[in-house]
C-alpha cells in the first residue's frame, strides 16, 4: 500500500472533460481498482422529451471548496489512493459529459464506495445549477 498521501485534484472546466487523462491521473502501481463514473447528458428528463442539451452554472467562490470537503469526507471513510472530480460549467450536449469521478485503491469496494460518495454528496450538497435546453423552452434546477 502507498504510504503517500491520497492525490486529490478537483476542477470546474469550461473544456470536454478528457476522460483518459482522468484515468491516467489516477492510476497507480499499487492500485488493484479505479472506479470511473460519468454523469452524460441525456436526450430527456423526467418532465419532458426532446432535451437538446444542458447549460451549467456554479458559484465558483464555493463550489471547489465543498466538493473539497465531500472528497475529504470519502478520504476518511475508505482507503483511497487517488481521486479527481471535474464538472463542466457552460453549455453540454447531449451525449457529453457534464461530470466525472475517478478513484482508485487497492480493492474494488473502497473505489465503488468512495466513487458513489462523491458524485451521490456532490449533486446533493455542492452550489451547481444546470438548465435544461428543449425545442421551445428551457428551465433552471439546482443539481448536476
Amino acid at each position: 500500500m502507498s504510504e503517500s498521501l491520497p492525490i486529490l485534484r478537483i476542477e470546474v472546466v469550461e473544456s470536454p472533460i478528457d476522460v483518459a487523462g482522468l484515468l491516467q491521473e489516477v492510476s497507480r502501481p499499487d492500485a488493484g481498482a479505479i472506479a470511473l463514473f460519468l454523469g452524460t447528458v441525456r436526450n430527456h428528463s423526467p418532465q419532458r422529451q426532446g432535451v437538446t442539451h444542458l447549460e451549467y452554472e456554479v458559484y465558483r467562490s464555493q463550489v471547489r471548496d465543498k466538493i473539497g470537503r465531500i472528497a475529504a469526507e470519502a478520504l476518511e471513510r475508505w482507503q483511497v489512493l487517488a481521486a479527481t472530480v471535474e464538472h463542466r460549467v457552460g453549455r453540454v450536449d447531449v451525449g457529453g459529459v457534464a461530470v466525472a469521478v475517478a478513484v482508485s485503491s487497492v480493492h474494488r469496494a473502497e473505489a465503488f464506495a468512495a466513487a458513489r460518495y462523491l458524485i451521490d454528496e456532490l449533486k446533493e450538497r455542492a452550489p451547481i445549477w444546470k438548465k435544461e435546453h428543449w425545442d421551445g423552452g428551457a428551465e433552471w434546477s439546482l443539481g448536476s
